[in-house]
């Protein structure tokens, strides 16, 4: 996994929000588009796409999308 092929499976997670907008500094929770079911669909797809499981109170307690490829990073060991 690298930070490249994450921020791009993170951007699929939102629908409304253009895909150029999505780097690793990216304040996710700043979007218009964020809402509980973004939150739920990175959950769903770190599960899927790397085979683990972050929580909701992890999601929030991430500022970027960084945070969340460092978490998801951590978890794979």
């Amino acid at each position: 996994m690298n930070i490249d092929q994450f921020v791009s499976d993170f951007a699929e997670c939102f629908d409304d929000t253009e895909a150029e907008v999505f780097t690793p500094t990216l304040k996710f929770k700043e979007l218009e588009e964020w809402s509980s079911l973004q939150g739920l669909a990175i959950i769903a797809m770190c599960r899927k796409s790397y085979g683990i499981r972050i929580s909701g109170a992890e999601i929030q307690e991430a500022d970027t999308i960084q945070d969340v490829y460092a978490l998801v990073s951590e978890k794979l060991g």
